[in-house]
């Protein structure tokens, strides 16, 4: 007999060899019915694969992320099978589940292929998925992998095969098609009930210019048709909240060829509310006990040399900036960290003086390759709100409580409520490949779990994802869509602080080690300028938006009198602006609407008269007649940050 030990604490006996989708079984034949795989002592197994000893069992559905991958590379397998029934002699590369969905790397040879195929091929799966096909694992020797793809005629799969370990190398076969994969698979392919192939793209093999461009299918899967209708509509949803089109919609931001890929061009309505954004932030800090720096936009070779950022980018960032002194070299900064530990380092520091907080709105610059770029989302270079705190060991949990709370008043004042802070931690069994010792990881680590436990916030837990520097804390973040961004991150370094020799007078009169936090809210202004107007669909919070009403006259003999109620508001501190164009009314509240301005305020004969404006907020329309007065409490009650 083995001990199975459930997510719950409780440990069941069962038989020697064993299955998960067994142990299901003897819980319920419901979840037996909903079991994909299962997390075998943390590792993702088949279902039907026999446990022979001891272990702790997670039964995975399609609630589980892990689940959820098993599922779409089950998929991106029956894609395959669909393709080789269709187009005999087509050659596979990889086909991995992605973080919704799937893709197959193919190679039809001389074969005409688009985007035009795709329902055929979509048929072909939902036929063969009908069939139930199990998903049979087969462990293979290295000879027999290399022979039974050579006879098959595929480089691809014998590219991936001189790579590994004999011993270590398994088949799948479902139906006809047999692949060379880890797994694990769902049981068989009758769990799969809905599908649709999304895009066709280029990829070169193993990433390599220099190698074939294969045709990469991508495509998305779910175990209920109504499940990939509402995954259809908010595919739909998202397309009308795209940053990039908004951002043209709304003239926050261009591109230019001329200035270069990935170089976003700030335009006054975006600098605007960029501008309102650090601003908010800094007012935040200051309060928080912060202390502003700048610092240039480019470093000496050396800096970057000490800092280990030359070995992470020298040789993917943008080439070095010679000067006429032979043999110096300069960079654009990947980083502001350096920077700070050099301001840090510039007078000698007490333990009275600690902690340190230094804050920057420092652009950096990384070279990303063009196909890469992304609106602001991935740029060649961008703003991060950065700042790093330099403290004693004790200090720690302190200060990671109060930047958790800085993150949350962000959070709050831009309307996103649903997010989960990942603590990331050693690898308990390589302790080998980080630094610091043992006693300030301890320390570390403690602080940020008791740091988050004491704030109430929902947390996981991931060992081995710390940074070999020190253990963090991300914050991951659902959007008004459901799309997960990550958004903040508290980080723990010890690594910095070695390679500057960074310093503190202790108590006792000794040389001590400061610890470094690495804070940034926002991450970089870009992308979280992108993820924000993405999540609200351009309808800023009205404290941040570039113009938060329009007053629209009805005739030109109303013009003066909505010049004055515009003085007005603007004295009151509230933005806006008239529209003054010979236009209908109509037109006017509709173009208004497009723009996604907040407020419209309507003036005609009676509005003059009584000294009123007729308000119409976005989205909502009439909200009635109001003097200024009370139009601007409504306003400034509304700017407030709750």
């Amino acid at each position: 007999m083995i001990k199975i030990t459930l997510p719950d604490g409780s440990v069941r006996e069962y038989e020697k060899g064993t299955t998960a989708h067994q142990i299901a079984l003897s819980i319920s034949e419901g979840l037996a019915r909903n079991v994909l795989a299962a997390e075998v002592n943390g590792e993702v197994w088949d279902a039907s694969r026999p446990i022979e000893s001891d272990a702790s069992v997670k039964l995975l559905t399609w609630n589980d992320d892990n689940g959820k991958s098993t599922f779409w590379h089950s998929s991106a397998h029956l894609l395959a099978e669909a393709l080789e029934a269709l187009y005999p002699g087509t050659k596979f590369g990889i086909g991995p589940a992605i973080e919704t969905g799937f893709y197959y790397d193919v190679d039809f040879g001389d074969r005409d292929f688009s985007s035009d195929d795709l329902k055929k091929i979509e048929d072909k799966m939902l036929e063969l998925a009908k069939t139930k096909e199990v998903f049979d694992r087969k462990a293979v020797s290295k000879s027999d992998a290399l022979t039974y793809f050579t006879e098959k005629g595929d480089e691809y799969k014998l590219d991936l095969i001189k790579d590994l370990e004999d011993g270590k190398i398994t088949f799948y076969t479902q139906g006809n098609f047999t692949d060379l994969c880890r797994g694990p698979h769902i049981p068989h392919t009758g769990f799969i009930k809905a599908i649709k192939l999304t895009n066709v793209a280029g990829a070169y093999w193993r990433g390599d210019e220099s190698r074939k461009q294969l045709t990469r299918i991508y495509g998305v899967s779910f175990p209920k048709q109504s499940e990939l209708t509402e995954y259809l509509q908010r595919i739909e949803e998202a397309k009308k909240r795209d940053h990039r089109k908004l951002g043209k919609e709304l003239e926050l931001f261009t591109f230019s060829e001329k200035v270069g890929l990935g170089l976003p061009l700030w335009l006054p309505k975006g600098t605007a509310l960029r501008e309102r954004l650090v601003s908010f932030l800094q007012k935040a800090q200051q309060k928080a006990g912060y202390d502003q720096v700048i610092t240039p936009h480019i470093g000496h070779k050396n800096l970057y040399i000490t800092s280990g950022h030359y070995d992470k980018y020298g040789a993917d960032s943008f080439q070095p900036i010679k000067t006429p002194q032979e043999g110096e070299e300069f960079f654009l900064k990947p980083m502001n960290c350096p920077h700070h530990c050099e301001i840090y380092k510039s007078k000698p520091r007490s333990y009275k003086d600690l902690p340190v907080r230094l804050a920057e709105f420092g652009t950096v610059y990384r070279y990303e390759q063009s196909g890469e770029l992304h609106g602001l989302t991935r740029v060649r270079g961008f703003t991060q709100d950065d700042a790093h705190l330099f403290c004693r060991p004790d200090q720690v949990k302190e200060e990671f409580k109060k930047v958790i709370d800085l993150v949350l008043y962000v959070f709050k004042a831009l309307g996103f409520e649903d997010y989960i802070a990942q603590v990331s931690l050693r690898d308990p069994e390589n302790k080998s490949k980080y630094i610091g010792s043992e006693e300030n990881w301890v320390l570390a680590e403690n602080a940020i779990i008791e740091a988050a436990a004491e704030k109430g916030l929902p947390t996981v837990v991931e060992t081995g994802e710390a940074a070999f520097y020190g253990p963090k804390l991300d914050f991951m973040v659902k959007d008004a869509l459901g799309r997960k961004w990550q958004l903040g991150t508290i980080q723990v370094d010890y690594n910095l602080p070695e390679r500057f020799e960074l310093e503190y007078t202790g108590s006792d009169n000794q040389k001590h080690r400061p610890v470094m936090i690495h804070r940034a809210p926002f991450g970089s202004l870009e992308r979280f300028v992108a993820v924000l107007i993405e999540h609200c669909a351009g309808n800023f919070p009205l404290w941040l938006t570039p113009e938060q009403f329009t007053i629209l006259p009805i005739s030109e003999k109303f013009e003066e009198y909505g010049k004055k109620v515009l003085d007005s508001l603007n004295n009151s501190d509230i933005r806006g602006l008239i529209d003054l164009r010979d236009e209908k009314i109509g037109r006017k509240i509709r173009d208004a609407e497009v723009k996604k301005l907040p407020y419209m305020l309507i003036i005609g004969e009676k509005e003059m008269q009584d000294g009123m404006v007729s308000v119409r907020k976005h989205g909502e329309g009439d909200k009635g007649s109001m003097t200024i007065e009370e139009f601007k409490s409504l306003l400034l009650d509304e700017i407030k940050i709750k």
